[in-house]
């Protein structure tokens, strides 16, 4: 069966639409509501809200507007999705150790779930706190001033939750 709608995300598509003067100010939550019922963005989805949108609304402008941020995940992650701020300013703060100490600690790649799918690690390029790196965000928390410490407590308490 080709995706639609949960039953919740229908509901709020539909309170959204009065909301948005122009067509295509709706691509942002309707991509926020496809993520939360499959976890990802995929094509079938991003067909789906181009239909549902309908003109001027094309399956490649809503491919152009999920391509180009990185708050849309393109694949499936893991229950734990880390993504780790690699721009200037974390970099210099030191989020490569910050990424090199959690991979070790997963087992994983950056880009890669591990095997039992409770974590995805990411490096994105600027999760928007440059005074407070190196910063994470792990699912909808921030986590900044980081250091290889830091990031082990946190992942050792949120390995209790998953």
């Amino acid at each position: 069966m080709a995706y639609q709608f949960s039953q919740d995300s229908e509901k709020r598509f539909q309170r959204l639409i009065p909301q948005f003067p122009s067509k295509r100010s709706l691509i942002l939550p309707c991509l926020f509501l496809l993520q939360a019922d499959k976890g990802f963005v995929d094509q079938e989805g991003m067909q789906y809200i181009a239909d549902r949108i309908g003109d001027p609304v094309s399956l490649a402008h809503v491919h152009g507007v999920a391509t180009f941020y990185t708050m849309y995940n393109k694949k499936p992650v893991g229950k734990l999705h880390i993504q780790i701020c690699g721009n200037i300013s974390c970099y210099l703060a030191g989020s490569d150790s910050i990424t090199e100490h959690v991979c070790s600690k997963l087992g994983i790649k950056p880009g890669e779930t591990t095997s039992d799918k409770k974590f995805t690690v990411d490096e994105v390029q600027c999760l928007g706190a440059c005074g407070f790196g190196p910063v994470a965000q792990i699912n909808d928390k921030y986590y900044e001033n980081l250091t290889p410490e830091s990031i082990e407590a946190i992942l050792s308490e949120l390995e209790k939750q998953v």
